[in-house]
């Protein structure tokens, strides 16, 4: 039989359980959009810019079974796309990079878009490849899926040069689709230390990332046995449910909320599954880690790359800990629950909530009492996506999530621009639960337009605007150290405008007072498939406790001479205004 290149890749995409493609049509990817349009199992979603495309694509590869495709055209549409690629790459999201390309049946040169687009992906993917001939199609993207979700997962990008997509060739018998085998982990004599290490200790500690992030109920399992307090990174927040008692927060070092500190202060063993221990994790590696760390993590060169483990295990985190909870069982029954310890965690993060509810001020909305109203207005399983700013960690600190895979967010590429597109995204991948979004207006400004994709979808995000007119994180990471805050103010943002131009409702929550009616009558608006932007006059005054750790494990890095020079200038900088 006779088939087009385009007709082969929606087949492919079809067989590995594709349900959206985001993108532009441009002129090398005509034919597959026109294929595209012909599946009645794939969705095509036109997007304003493939930046968007990629972070939509990227919620996907987080939160659903499916994979999120991008179909761009090469070089100015992978270019734009590069930011959420780049995100999925180093966030260990599964990908599929789909472009057109120049025609290679001809031999001219300087053709359309021509460039090396291999070179150019090489670094944002975990592989790339290029289509060739008719027969390759099906199996290359096979190839590619298999890649993409395997091991530790993230993006692979496919050019299907034009020729291909658009002319017809002969095909023989199509290969048929087999899924990866399910991940195994073979390290038994790992697996027998790690339980001695964790029976043997006193203050076992378990800190948690987003390689966990279909093992909650084991991870649930183990820390219950071992009455151990449960912290997690940034990116991991709903691996471990908020609301359990051994919950202690996000991070645990100097950076950390007082109950995550307090709860690991004298850890004698840490069990750390599916994370890398990085930057953000660790507070810029100010986290103090003990002797018996017990490092679980599906990538080899993760395990003690930044803190030495005594006992690393290289494998899937659910597979593992499986493992490691039959082995913990067969030493004798749990541990008899830690009234202290359960007692400690909950006085700590109440005594943390009232720091901030004295914080209140007139004509402005207090961070804690808008997560408050939030977590209560919000169903267990609700999606919230996160942009990467102040909010991020406010976020982290002051609302609990409860429910696995639930809030997403860049980390480690920490992009701006992220939570608008990854928030439309997740209500397309799970239309009948609560999206929301909590995003900061210099983020916000990045990608806001995308929000007419949202409406056009009739999809009912919410979208919270934290308002305050400047780049807040760094704002505040300058005004410490140098007692003022250049290149940070915004310009004059009329939410508003935005939300006409987009075709969204506009809330605004301009004090405490509002908090409930806004969020109770945003929730009504998205109910009726309309996106909501909500202009919440923040309070930004109040510094998180990452930020204050961060910045004094940093600065107490510096030799003597630099603290000095920089606590002089700052104190000469605060006597002249």
């Amino acid at each position: 039989m006779k088939r087009t290149g385009a007709w082969l890749t929606v087949y492919a995409l079809e067989q590995i359980g594709a349900r959206f493609t985001f993108g532009i049509p441009g002129v090398h990817t005509t034919e597959l959009y026109d294929a595209l349009n012909n599946s009645n199992r794939i969705s095509q979603v036109l997007v304003t810019h493939e930046g968007g495309a990629s972070f939509m694509a990227d919620a996907i590869g987080r939160l659903s079974d499916s994979i999120g495709v991008l179909t761009v055209v090469p070089a100015a549409g992978l270019t734009h796309a590069a930011s959420g690629i780049g995100e999925a790459f180093l966030d260990g999201v599964p990908m599929l990079v789909l472009s057109g390309g120049p025609r290679t049946d001809t031999p001219h040169r300087y053709q359309l878009h021509q460039m090396d687009t291999h070179r150019f992906m090489g670094g944002l993917t975990k592989a790339t490849f290029r289509v060739e001939r008719h027969e390759d199609v099906v199996p290359t993207l096979f190839k590619a899926y298999e890649i993409a979700v395997s091991g530790e997962p993230g993006p692979v990008y496919v050019e299907l040069p034009v020729n291909i997509l658009l002319l017809t060739d002969e095909i023989g018998e199509l290969p048929a689709f087999q899924p990866p085998a399910a991940p195994r982990v073979e390290a038994a004599t790992e697996i027998a230390r790690a339980a001695e290490l964790l029976a043997a200790a006193e203050r076992p500690c378990i800190f948690t990332g987003w390689g966990a992030r279909d093992a909650t109920a084991e991870l649930v399992r183990i820390a219950e046995w071992l009455e151990a307090p449960v912290a997690t990174t940034l990116q991991g927040l709903s691996v471990f449910p908020g609301n359990h008692p051994l919950h202690a927060g996000f991070g645990f070092g100097a950076s950390a909320v007082p109950a995550a500190q307090n709860a690991f202060r004298d850890c004698d063993c840490i069990l750390a599954i599916g994370t890398r221990f990085a930057e953000i994790a660790t507070g810029s590696y100010g986290a103090a880690v003990p002797e018996n760390l017990i490092h679980i993590d599906i990538n080899p060169n993760a395990i003690g790359a930044n803190y030495p483990a005594r006992v690393g295990i290289a494998g899937d985190a659910g597979a593992a800990l499986k493992q490691l909870s039959a082995a913990l069982e067969a030493r004798g029954p749990r541990r008899p629950a830690s009234s202290a310890l359960r007692e400690q965690i909950a006085r700590d993060k109440a005594a943390y909530r009232e720091s901030w509810y004295r914080h209140d001020a007139a004509g402005i909305v207090n961070p804690a009492r808008f997560f408050d109203e939030l977590r209560r207005a919000t169903p267990d399983d609700g999606i919230l996506a996160v942009d990467d700013g102040n909010h991020t960690f406010l976020t982290a600190e002051l609302m609990p999530i409860h429910a696995p895979k639930s809030v997403i967010l860049p980390t480690d590429f920490n992009c701006m621009g992220y939570a608008v597109p990854a928030a439309i995204g997740a209500k397309l991948a799970f239309p009948d639960r609560s999206v929301q979004a909590i995003v900061g207006d210099g983020a916000f400004m990045m990608t806001c337009m995308e929000i007419l994709t949202a409406a056009s979808n009739g999809l009912g995000v919410i979208y919270y605007v934290f308002n305050d007119g400047e780049l807040a994180q760094i704002a505040q990471a300058q005004s410490i150290p140098y007692g003022r805050k250049p290149c940070t103010q915004l310009g004059k943002l009329n939410i508003e405008g935005v939300a006409l131009a987009t075709g969204a409702a506009f809330l605004p929550m301009n004090d405490n007072a509002a908090i409930s009616g806004v969020i109770a009558q945003a929730r009504a608006i998205a109910g009726r498939g309309q996106p909501v932007i909500v202009a919440v006059r923040i309070d930004y005054s109040k510094r998180t406790a990452f930020t204050l750790g961060t910045v004094k494990t940093n600065f107490g890095r510096f030799p003597l001479n630099e603290k000095l020079r920089f606590l002089t200038r700052a104190a000469v900088r605060h006597v002249v205004g």
